[in-house]
């Protein structure tokens, strides 16, 4: 067996070789050499894409209680009787921060002698009529199975547009179609946008990728002065500088919230990794570039009125991009789609944009509304490296080509630029990067050896299976790969169905023991929360939202109370029952942070 040990020491990977006639003998067998005696429950065993050589995959989860922070798991991979187990043994905040580490040496494991399909050396096909209906077809049959009601998507081929359209419906029950016009909320697709106006930028001499913030911004401002001091440019952009994510300020308390106030959050943030060493994505950061390249355009108007104009004028304007704002009103207007999630029984609905809006303060992180039909424009300039259609030069291809220069590696050959994503794993490179709001799940992609993109956008939480599933299905059209994407996408589809139902039966409904709970609850990051009841069932109000409340008993005695609605299944809030300071109190998790609600009086 061999053992590798986090450098905080609290968090552990341990991977074996084996015979074993079945999963249940393999796992026991692992555990039995890494920690005799360990009787910790299985709470979910799914299959998994078994690709690489292998003849099955599977994830195992194990029962913890929310108060461990603690995450036990086991990754199986299956060759005739041969097995390799990978345990996880671990820290939450540990793994949150070394998450693409862990995901590197575990997904990477082959059978011997196994040769890895690869693109490389391969000529590219077109994709022509027969190509991009293939590539529709899988779209169908994919939102079909997975239950998502609309999305947009569009082709690039030779750097130019050849097909735009939509698939499904903008609203679940209703017929209007998606089309190449229909507006979705973008989400983090916005950060390339937002590194392209910095790249105009340092263009013009006005900024260096390596020049410290603080000489153009002096008000920017970390949790450490020290450190505040050496963030560059492209650290806010890189993922890289080791400040963990810190989404629930900003999730939780958004009605008074400004870009000012986006600024000032990361005050309160400091690394827990150096700069460099693992990838950790942080928003706020990602906001903090963009907020300052507006500010550097038009320092006269106020942080985001100068970040909206100047993405109007400098990105949106040049590249045809009609349909795309920032503007949550305009945004909602006409041809847009409504956002689709799994309500409390499991059932695709519609969700409501309440949380949505908590990204405006943001928006340089994730806040463009835009359609198929504009964000191919933009993978357009990206292929075209910088050069509109008709020849003139929006930005240089050299600072257009930094933000795609590895920053800190993601995984198994994949790395983060400036705002953007580099997948070389199938031997080829694929530019893109995803994003994700409350019932919006999106990508782009671009082969830029090929001269050929793609985008995809959904109306729908359970888009999230897709998007990876869509880049395979591409890559294996344009370089005649093995016909894998479908298959894999049944698999997890399976697994996340799995998931939900084994999740749900541990819920109670109607919530217990409310009685144990105050009537206020106040939490100095996250604002105020109440406690009511609307006939039988119990609600948490938090200001900007609510939600229904479902209880879990957990295997420690201790009780959690969950969210059923907003669009949060199956990954709901989990508000666990404590004392904080000799009151009453809640206390939930990020990862890396502990938010107490404390009871008031």
């Amino acid at each position: 067996m061999l053992i590798i040990d986090a450098p905080e020491g609290d968090t552990h990977l341990a991977i074996m070789d084996l015979q074993a006639p079945d999963l249940e003998s393999a796992l026991r067998t692992v555990w039995a050499s890494y920690q005799p005696g360990f009787a910790r429950a299985i709470k979910l065993s799914t299959p998994a894409p078994a690709n690489g050589g292998w003849d099955s995959a599977f994830n195992v989860d194990y029962e913890t209680s929310p108060n461990e922070q603690k995450t036990l798991a086991a990754f199986a991979l299956q060759k005739g009787t041969s097995w390799t187990i990978a345990l996880i043994d671990g820290s939450d905040a540990t793994i949150a921060k070394r998450g693409a580490a862990l995901n590197q040496m575990v997904r990477s494991a082959a059978p011997l002698a196994y040769q890895k399909e690869s693109f490389a050396g391969r000529k590219p096909q077109h994709m022509d009529a027969a190509r991009i209906a293939k590539l529709r077809s899988f779209l169908e049959e994919a939102m079909e199975l997975i239950g998502i009601p609309g999305a947009g998507f569009a082709i690039l081929d030779q750097n130019q547009v050849v097909y735009e359209g939509g698939v499904g419906v903008r609203k679940l029950g209703q017929r209007q179609p998606v089309d190449a016009h229909t507006r979705f909320l973008a989400a983090s697709n916005t950060k390339g946008m937002s590194t392209l106006l910095l790249s105009t930028l340092v263009d013009e001499g006005r900024l260096r990728w390596n020049q410290p913030v603080q000489q153009v911004f002096p008000g920017f401002q970390l949790g450490s002065a020290d450190v505040s001091a050496k963030v560059e440019i492209r650290h806010l952009v890189c993922a890289c500088t080791g400040l963990p994510r810190q989404d629930f300020e900003w999730i939780f308390e958004y009605r008074n919230a400004t870009p000012d106030t986006s600024l000032k959050l990361l005050s309160s943030n400091s690394p827990t990794s150096g700069f460099g060493e693992v990838f950790q994505y942080n928003n706020l950061m990602a906001s903090a570039a963009g907020y300052i390249g507006g500010h550097l355009v038009y320092p006269e108007l106020p942080l985001g009125a100068a970040y909206d104009k100047a993405m109007q004028k400098r990105i949106f304007d040049p590249l045809g991009m009609q349909d795309s704002t920032f503007d949550m009103a305009r945004g909602q207007h006409g041809n847009y789609a409504r956002p689709h999630g799994l309500d409390r029984h499991n059932k695709v609905a519609e969700l409501p944009m309440t949380l949505n809006y908590a990204v405006v303060p943001h928006r340089p992180a994730g806040g463009v509304w835009t359609s198929a039909h504009d964000l191919i424009r933009y993978v357009q300039l990206e292929a075209n490296q910088g050069k509109l259609p008709d020849g003139r030069q929006l930005v240089s291809a050299e600072n257009l080509l930094m933000r795609r220069q590895p920053q800190v590696s993601t995984g198994n050959q994949t790395f983060y630029g400036m705002g953007l994503s580099v997948d070389s794993s199938m031997g080829v490179d694929v530019v893109h990067h995803g994003g994700s709001l409350f019932g919006y799940k999106s990508d782009w992609y671009l082969l830029p050896d090929a001269g050929i993109g793609a985008v995809l956008l959904t109306n729908s939480e359970q888009g999230r299976v897709l998007l990876g599933a869509f880049q395979r299905r591409l890559l294996e059209l344009v370089y005649d790969g093995e016909e894998t994407a479908m298959k894999n996408l049944r698999t997890r589809v399976a697994a996340e169905k799995a998931e939900f139902s084994k999740n749900y039966q541990s819920y109670i409904l109607p919530a217990q023991d409310a009685s144990r709970l105050a009537r206020r609850y106040h939490s100095k990051e996250l604002g105020e929360l109440k406690v009511r009841h609307q006939g039988k069932e119990l609600i948490f109000d938090f200001g900007e939202w609510q939600s229904g409340m479902a209880s879990r008993k957990n295997a420690d005695g201790t009780l959690t109370y969950l969210t059923l609605d907003q669009g949060f299944a199956p990954d709901p809030f989990e508000f666990t029952v404590t004392q904080h300071q000799g009151r009453r109190a809640l206390v939930t998790h990020d990862g890396q942070h502990d938010y107490f609600f404390v009871e008031q009086k």
